[in-house]
C-alpha cells in the first residue's frame, strides 16, 4: 500500500515535473471562461474543485497522522475519489445528498456552496471522536449535516441507497399541497425542484440492498411516478479487497430499467462536471431517475489496515497512481495558466499546514464522557409531548374534522358500532390517523387494493385515495421508502406483511433507521411507525388454535421470534393482544414518531385480529368498544408501561400477544379453585416495562413468565433478567416455545406454549 509519505512525496514530484514543462503552458485563459474548449467547467470552478481537492487530501493525511499517535479513529480515505467534488459543484447545496464514505471533497464543496466555513473542522472532529463534531457528536466518523442537506450514512454497504430512493420518492409527493410534518434541514423545507443525490462504491452495486434500491426506483417509474434521484457510482475497481471484473459494473449500471445511465472518467474534473451537469439537469427536469458511473482510483487502501500488495500488484498500484486526480487538476490549472507549478506547491503547503493546525486544535477538544453523553441522541422520549399531541389529534377530531371524520366512516362512527376485533379497531384506529394527520401515509404489499392479507387496511384507499398505496414485494424497499418518507416530512406507516420476512430487511431498522437519530445528534430522525403481523396460533399457518378462513399458506407465514426487534437500540415495539389495547398503542406510536422522530414496530398477533370470545364460545369476552375522541387522552398508553389484570395475591403471570387471552383463561380456572392471579400485559417488548413487571412480581412473590416466543432468545430472558437486576428474590418460572421454527398443522401444538403447560407451570409454582 502506498504510504501518505509516499503520496505526498509523489504528488510534490509530479508538479515539479509539470514545472520542467511549463514553456508548453497556454496563455493565461479568463477564469470565467470554459478552462478547455467545449466543456462546461470554466476556470473560476476548477479553482474551486482543486481547493476542495487539496483540502480532502490533506484530511485524509491527518487522519493517518492521528491515527499514528492514537488520537484517530477512522481511516478510511478519500484520497483518489477527490473526482467526486465536481459532481458537488454540478448540484445545488439544497439538494439533499446521501454519500459514502469517500465524499470528503463532495462534502468540502458542499460547505462552500453553503457559505459554511468549518468543514475541515467538523471532519477532523469526527476522525477525533470529539463531543463537539455537530455532525455524529463523536459517536461515528460519518459526513453530515443539517445545515449543508447532508445525511449521515452508515459504513454498510449500499445501506442508504433504499432510503434515498425513497426520499426521492416523497420530494415529489411533497407537490401536493396537503400539510406534513416539518421537513428536516435545519428546519427548512426541501426547494420544490430539489433533487437527491446518492453516492456508492462499485463494490456495493453487487449488493441486494443497491438492487432492491434500483429495482424500486425503476418499478416506481414503470408505472409512471416521479423519482428525482442521481445515483453516483464511484467505481475504483475494488471492493474492499476484492475486484469488480472487467466491464461488470458498466454493464450491470447500463442495464437498469428506467434509470438512464451516464458515465465519465472521474479523475478527469471537466468531464466529470460536464457529465454531472448533464445528469443533474436532466433528473431536475424529467423527475427521473439516472446513475453517474464515474471511474476512479483509490489510495491508501480500504483503511489503514489494509495492506494492498497482498491481493494487488504493484504495476497495478503504479498505474493508478499516475491518474491521480489532485495531479491531473494541478496539470490541468498549470496547462491552462491559471496556476503555475510553484502557486500549485505552495497552495498544496498552505492546505496543508491550515488543516494540520487544526487537527492540532481538536485534539484537545471534549470527548464523550459517560454513557448517557453517548446514547442522548439516540431515542428522545417526550411523555408529556406525546400525550399531548394525542389530545390535540382528538381535539381535532372532535372540531374541525368532526364532518370530515363522520364521511370518512360511512356516517357510522366506529364508537357506535359496538364491540370490534382487533382487526377492525386497528383499522378505525388506521382511519382516524389519517384525518387527524394529513401528513400520515399507509402503504405495503397489498394494504390498498386488497386492505391487507386480513382486511385490516379494507377501505383505507377507497377513503384517502393516494395517501393508502400498494408497493411492490420487497421488504427492504418498503421501509426504505419509509424511511425517506419521513425525512420528506411525511409519517409513514409500512406494513411488512409478515414477521418472518421482517428479516430480510433487518438493517434497514437497525442501521438505518434507528441509528440515524444517534448518528446526527438527532438533527435528522426518521418518524415511522411499521405494522408487523405475526406470532404463532395461526391456524392452517402453523397452528391449530385460531379460528383463520385459510387453509393454504405454509408455515413461515407464522413465527414467534422477535429477537431481531429487541436487540435494536431506541427502536419502540408494541405488541396489541387485543381489541381494548390496539387503538390506544397505535395512537402512542404515531404520536411519538410525529413528536420524537420514534421508530416504532407494531406487532400484531395475526391469530388474535378476528378471535371474538374469551371464556366461552359466544360471550364475545376479547372485543371491545372503540373509543370516541372524548376518551382518548384518558385511554392515552404511555410508552414502556403494562397492563394489569386483576389484583390476585397468590400468583403473577407476566405475559404479552397470544399469552395474554390464554393465561386469563387459565386464571379464570384458578379462581374457582380460589387462586388469586393477576396477568401483566407487557405490551411493549421495548422498552420492556421494567417497573411495572418488577411492582408485580413483589406483590405475589410467585412468578411465571409465560412467553410465546422461543426458549433461546426469546422475551422471557428480557423479564428474567428484569427482575434479577431488581433483586427479586421470589419464586419463579417460564413457558416458551421450543427453539425450533413451527411446523404445519397440529404438530405446531408440540412447540408452542399451550393453556396446559401455563396450568401445569402454575400449579408447581403454587406447590400443588
Amino acid at each position: 500500500m502506498t504510504s501518505p509519505q509516499e503520496l505526498d512525496q509523489r504528488f510534490r514530484a509530479a508538479v515539479a515535473k509539470l514545472s520542467a514543462g511549463a514553456e508548453a503552458t497556454e496563455p493565461g485563459r479568463d477564469p470565467s471562461e470554459p478552462i478547455r474548449d467545449g466543456a462546461r467547467l470554466t476556470g473560476t470552478q476548477a479553482l474551486k474543485i482543486f481547493e476542495a481537492q487539496l483540502t480532502s487530501r490533506h484530511l485524509d493525511l491527518a487522519a493517518r497522522w492521528l491515527r499514528s499517535f492514537g488520537e484517530g479513529y477512522y481511516t478510511v480515505a478519500s484520497a483518489g475519489h477527490e473526482g467526486n467534488a465536481a459532481v458537488a459543484l454540478a448540484v445545488r447545496p439544497t439538494d439533499p445528498a446521501l454519500l459514502h464514505y469517500r465524499s470528503g471533497a463532495y462534502y468540502v464543496v458542499r460547505a462552500d456552496q453553503a457559505g459554511y466555513a468549518d468543514a475541515v473542522r467538523d471532519v477532523l472532529r469526527g476522525l477525533a471522536a470529539a463531543a463537539t463534531d455537530p455532525g455524529a457528536g463523536g459517536r461515528h466518523k460519518v459526513f453530515g449535516h443539517p445545515a449543508l442537506a447532508v445525511i449521515p450514512t452508515t459504513a454498510t454497504t449500499a445501506a442508504h441507497l433504499p432510503r434515498a430512493v425513497g426520499l426521492a420518492y416523497a420530494l415529489e409527493y411533497r407537490r401536493d399541497p396537503r400539510p406534513r410534518l416539518s421537513e428536516q434541514r435545519d428546519g427548512k423545507p426541501w426547494p420544490d425542484d430539489a433533487i437527491v443525490v446518492c453516492s456508492f462504491g462499485d463494490g456495493s452495486v453487487n449488493h441486494a440492498t443497491a438492487r432492491a434500491a434500483f429495482n424500486t426506483a425503476g418499478w416506481l417509474v414503470h408505472r409512471g411516478e416521479k423519482v428525482p434521484l442521481l445515483f453516483v457510482c464511484e467505481d475504483n475497481g475494488l471492493g474492499n479487497s476484492v475486484r469488480s471484473p472487467e466491464g461488470w459494473v458498466r454493464a450491470s449500471l447500463e442495464a437498469l430499467p428506467g434509470i438512464r445511465y451516464l458515465s465519465a472518467d472521474g479523475c478527469d474534473v471537466v468531464a466529470t462536471y460536464d457529465a454531472a451537469v448533464a445528469a443533474a439537469e436532466w433528473v431536475r427536469t424529467q423527475r427521473r431517475p439516472a446513475v453517474l458511473h464515474l471511474n476512479l482510483v483509490r489510495f491508501l487502501g480500504h483503511a489503514a489496515a489494509d495492506t494492498e500488495t497482498t491481493y494487488r500488484t504493484k504495476a497495478e498500484i503504479e498505474a493508478d497512481l499516475a491518474r491521480d486526480p489532485l495531479l491531473a487538476t494541478a496539470a490541468l490549472l498549470v496547462t491552462c495558466g491559471m496556476l503555475t507549478p510553484d502557486e500549485v506547491l505552495a497552495r498544496y503547503d498552505e492546505v496543508g499546514w491550515q488543516v494540520r493546525r487544526v487537527a492540532e486544535e481538536v485534539i484537545g477538544e471534549p470527548k464523550l464522557g459517560s454513557a448517557a453523553d453517548i446514547v442522548a441522541s439516540l431515542a428522545p422520549r417526550r411523555p408529556v409531548r406525546v400525550a399531548r399531541a394525542v389530545a390535540d389529534a382528538a381535539d381535532f377530531a372532535l372540531g374541525p374534522g368532526q364532518a370530515a371524520r363522520l364521511e370518512a366512516f360511512g356516517g357510522r362512527l366506529p364508537e357506535k358500532a359496538g364491540p370490534l376485533t382487533l382487526a377492525q379497531t386497528i383499522n378505525a384506529a388506521l382511519t382516524d390517523a389519517l384525518l387527524t394527520n394529513p401528513a400520515t401515509v399507509v402503504f405495503g404489499g397489498d394494504v390498498a387494493a386488497k386492505g391487507g392479507v386480513y382486511g385490516v387496511t379494507k377501505g383505507l384507499r377507497d377513503r384517502f385515495g393516494s395517501r393508502v398505496f400498494d408497493t411492490l414485494l420487497d421488504e427492504t424497499s418498503i421501509l426504505g421508502l419509509a424511511l425517506g418518507a419521513g425525512l420528506g416530512g411525511l409519517l409513514p406507516v409500512a406494513e411488512i406483511q409478515y414477521l418472518a420476512y421482517l428479516p430480510n430487511a433487518g438493517d434497514q431498522l437497525r442501521g438505518e433507521a434507528a441509528a440515524l437519530q444517534f448518528l446526527s445528534s438527532a438533527a435528522y430522525r426518521n418518524p415511522m411507525v411499521v405494522r408487523v403481523p405475526g406470532l404463532a396460533y395461526q391456524e392452517g399457518f402453523g397452528g391449530p388454535f385460531a379460528q383463520m378462513a385459510e387453509r393454504t399458506v405454509e408455515p413461515f407465514h407464522n413465527d414467534n421470534s422477535v429477537a431481531l426487534l429487541r436487540d435494536i437500540p431506541g427502536l419502540v415495539v408494541a405488541v396489541p393482544s387485543s381489541a381494548a389495547e390496539a387503538a390506544p398503542m397505535l395512537r402512542t406510536c404515531l404520536a411519538a414518531a410525529a413528536v420524537d422522530g420514534s421508530v416504532c414496530v407494531f406487532l400484531e398477533p395475526i391469530a388474535l385480529y378476528h378471535t371474538r370470545d374469551l371464556h366461552s364460545p359466544d360471550d364475545n369476552g376479547w372485543l371491545a368498544p372503540y373509543a370516541p375522541p372524548t376518551e382518548w387522552a384518558r385511554d392515552h398508553v404511555t410508552i414502556g408501561r403494562a397492563r394489569v389484570y386483576g389484583d390476585g395475591e397468590h400468583l403473577t403471570v407476566i405475559t404479552f400477544g397470544n399469552g395474554v387471552r390464554m393465561s386469563l383463561r387459565v386464571a379464570a380456572r384458578l379462581a374457582e379453585r380460589g387462586v388469586g392471579v393477576r396477568v401483566v400485559d407487557l405490551r411493549w417488548l421495548n422498552p420492556l416495562p421494567t417497573a411495572d413487571i418488577v411492582r408485580e412480581a413483589s406483590a405475589t412473590g410467585r412468578v411465571l413468565i409465560v412467553d410465546e416466543t422461543r426458549r433461546s432468545g426469546g422475551v422471557g430472558e428480557g423479564v428474567l433478567a428484569a427482575l434479577v437486576d431488581a433483586g427479586y428474590v421470589g419464586a419463579v418460572r417460564r413457558v416458551f416455545a421450543t427453539d425450533t421454527f413451527i411446523p404445519l398443522g397440529h404438530a405446531a401444538a408440540h412447540v408452542l406454549v399451550s393453556e396446559e403447560m401455563i396450568e401445569q407451570a402454575a400449579a408447581t409454582l403454587l406447590g400443588a
